[in-house]
């Protein structure tokens, strides 16, 4: 049996993971190897990719920064969140508010530094990065639209730099960054959804309450149709191999998502459709060993 100390200690570590958001930092490491050894660098061999110093660096530096951003981020909507999540917020704050802030500058610097051992130009890009997420989460945030792509083009900006470490510009990557960007513009909206009633008493400035919720229900629905372009693209213009049977799921997921959407009448309903898109996103990062199989195969045996 674990002592009262001992569980208490347990509780703040768990409370810690949930303010950094372990799992979606988990993820996003994963994404960004699978990114980088089957898109990003398919004709170097696998295990030169997965055991570079330098991405290995820049995979730490990112996953440094982003978990110093949902800190400030958790610092800032403690209010808002203790309306719109009250449980999670109460376990949250097991962790004070002087130790997020130190987690905060201490995740920073340390990302910094693993930054200096690649280049000084990594240093000035997750330098930009950290200030970026102070931005929004400081001012942006609270702002109808801006603050929605804003957001979205943070969460993709950890690819920009694996992107920019192996130079390569492939137009399908292009392709590949505009479909999962839209569905982030989209989850970021619903989240708006959602958080009605925390956002309208921090008097937060999002598209549902400044527009109206038909407004964003109309404007979500552009941006399903508006994914189903690059969907399109990748199907017929591009080799992505078995990856097609993914984007197949999205097509019926994003379908399936504009009708609940316009049958949503509350925050549970929200809720289910942010889950659809969290599945998309999450479903899409184990999907890229699809591309190629053969080469999957070929690339382990090396």
């Amino acid at each position: 049996m674990l002592s009262r100390k001992n569980k208490l200690v347990l509780l703040k570590l768990l409370s810690l993971f949930s303010v950094v958001r372990g799992y979606n930092i988990l993820v996003i490491v994963l994404a960004q190897y699978l990114t980088s050894i089957f898109i990003l660098a398919p004709h170097i061999r696998l295990r030169y990719v997965a055991f570079d110093p330098n991405l290995f660096v820049i995979v730490l530096a990112s996953a440094g920064v982003i978990a110093a951003g949902y800190i400030i981020n958790n610092f800032y909507d403690r209010e808002k969140d203790l309306i719109n999540r009250p449980q999670k917020t109460m376990l949250d704050r097991l962790v004070s508010q002087r130790t997020k802030l130190t987690g905060y500058f201490v995740l920073n610097f340390l990302s910094v530094v693993c930054a200096s051992y690649v280049s000084f130009r990594a240093v000035i890009f997750f330098s930009l990065y950290i200030f970026g997420i102070w931005f929004y989460s400081h001012k942006l945030k609270k702002s109808p639209i801006i603050g929605n792509i804003t957001a979205s083009l943070l969460a993709i900006t950890p690819f920009f730099a694996v992107f920019i470490y192996y130079k390569n510009f492939d137009e399908v990557i292009f392709v590949h960054a505009t479909f999962l960007f839209l569905i982030l513009v989209m989850r970021e909206m619903i989240k708006d959804l959602g958080n009605l009633r925390g956002d309208l008493a921090q008097n937060y400035k999002t598209i549902p309450i400044v527009y109206g919720e038909l407004i964003s229900k109309r404007i979500l629905s552009i941006l399903v149709l508006a994914s189903c372009i690059p969907v399109y693209l990748l199907l017929t213009r591009y080799e992505i191999g078995f990856m097609y049977l993914y984007f197949y799921a999205c097509i019926v997921l994003l379908f399936s998502f504009l009708f609940g959407l316009w049958k949503s009448k509350g925050r549970i309903h929200y809720i289910w459709l942010h889950n659809i898109l969290k599945l998309i996103i999450v479903t899409g990062t184990f999907s890229i060993i699809l591309v190629d199989l053969n080469m999957v195969m070929d690339r382990i045996l090396k």
